[in-house]
């Protein structure tokens, strides 16, 4: 509860941040699992049961196909080709005496680099 950002402030928002995706999984369960129980709402008060489609077992399987084919591709882009996603500029191999030609920084720090250009020599910075 203090003014700066500490070691109990960082722990705190580590765990939150590491449950929430668990959080949000179980709701999303109690969903899918009211959502099987009772059915979908009209709002409008028609009755529209002729035109109704059973939530399991059709949409429940295409839920688990489109987890599987997602999870498939997933694995399979990591196990067999995981350097397809990757940057080219990380395979050149390292020198520590040379800055490569290809780094520049961000807009916002622009102005700072163009002064260190400036200054010819390395001993002004």
């Amino acid at each position: 509860g203090g003014f700066s950002v500490d070691n109990a402030t960082l722990t705190r928002f580590f765990a939150s941040h590491f449950l929430f995706p668990f959080v949000i999984a179980g709701v999303t369960f109690l969903h899918l699992l009211f959502l099987h129980e009772t059915g979908s709402n009209n709002p409008a008060g028609l009755n529209s049961d002729a035109d109704k489609i059973a939530f399991h077992p059709y949409f429940s399987y295409k839920d688990l196909l489109g987890f599987a084919v997602m999870l498939l591709a997933l694995t399979s882009l990591a196990l067999f080709s995981p350097n397809l996603l990757g940057d080219p500029d990380n395979f050149t191999p390292a020198n520590p005496l040379v800055t490569p030609p290809h780094i520049k920084p961000e807009w916002y720090f622009l102005f700072a680099y163009a002064i260190l250009r400036s200054i010819p020599n390395k001993l002004g910075g």
